[in-house]
């Protein structure tokens, strides 16, 4: 299995999306940022049913770095409770591995 992981995050618009993912990318937390519009969400917030119009942002970055995306990821967006969860990557090729890996912050 790979040490890489995608990073999904919403966002409240293509802004947000784009600032996050730039600066992540621009502080070698993720090498690569993917901002995907047209996301509808519907989720339970404070026992309300609610449904919002966001932006998907995915992350690519080392399974180590989570904590550290998180945490700028939060720093950086509006939400009080902002989703960011991270799915492992089991197969990739070698090349964009490699890639990935030389794009990120030294260990």
């Amino acid at each position: 299995m790979s040490k890489i992981v995608s990073v999904y995050v919403t966002t409240t618009g293509i802004d947000q999306a784009e600032r996050i993912g730039t600066l992540l990318v621009e502080e070698r937390l993720a090498a690569c940022a993917n901002v995907l519009p047209g996301v509808r969400s519907i989720y339970r917030w404070e026992g309300s049913v609610e449904r919002d119009d966001e932006v998907a942002l995915i992350l690519k970055t080392r399974a180590d770095l989570f904590d550290a995306v998180a945490a700028r990821v939060t720093d950086l967006h509006d939400a009080e409770v902002p989703c960011i969860v991270a799915w492992p990557i089991e197969c990739v090729t070698e090349a964009y591995e490699r890639w990935l890996l030389d794009s990120l912050t030294a260990d």
